[in-house]
């Protein structure tokens, strides 16, 4: 196996790190099976999708920045807010990124420095998109938590929807809001033979 290939391999192992890697937030709310960030990720990124052809712009950038947005923490874990007020949590994802992707051939190293770096900015459209992805995913969530009856993950809804920068994110969430997120499998169930 040649080296370059060598540290692909390592690359995709580490991502799978993300698989394990339970979402602290729900934890602190006594939610003791929450998400992991990779179930995190994939869901960003079909939101991400669906928010890019909303507001009519290629989803190339936005589908790869929900993908990495949360890579570096396979090596620095996903810390909540609390948690987040004593450690310099940017400079923690600066590190742990540039790290992770140091040995990828120049071409992968290349675009997702560039991809991190416009995320990190917010000052592109595919950007601006990509975080309220994130955001989304997270209220969304909340409010799933919540109709299983975790009382508390409201919390989690009073500032987030503010971040949204979208209209379409934003109209995402107010339908989120007045709907049973669960009826789309009822109906599914309700089948006449």
């Amino acid at each position: 196996m040649r080296q370059t290939e060598k540290q692909i391999l390592d690359f995709i192992c580490e991502a799978g790190i993300l698989k394990r890697i339970k979402r602290s937030g729900w934890w602190v709310l006594g939610i003791k099976d929450a998400e992991s960030v990779a179930e995190h990720s994939f869901r960003c990124a079909v939101i991400g999708y669906a928010i890019s052809k909303m507001e009519r712009i290629s989803p190339y950038k936005v589908l790869m920045m929900c993908l990495f947005g949360d890579i570096h923490e396979a090596r620095i874990n996903d810390l909540h807010k609390m948690a987040q007020r004593y450690v310099d949590f940017d400079k923690a994802e600066d590190k742990a990124f540039g790290e992770q992707i140091k040995s990828l051939p120049k071409a992968i190293k290349g675009e997702l420095t560039y991809l991190y770096k416009e995320y990190k900015m917010q000052k592109t459209k595919e950007g601006i998109v990509a975080r309220d992805a994130d955001i989304l995913e997270c209220l969304i969530q909340a409010r799933e938590y919540q109709e299983h009856g975790f009382k508390l993950a409201s919390k989690f809804m009073k500032k987030a929807p503010q971040c949204l920068k979208t209209k379409s994110a934003r109209r995402l969430w107010q339908l989120a809001k007045a709907t049973e997120l669960s009826a789309w499998w009822e109906k599914l169930s309700d089948f006449r033979r």
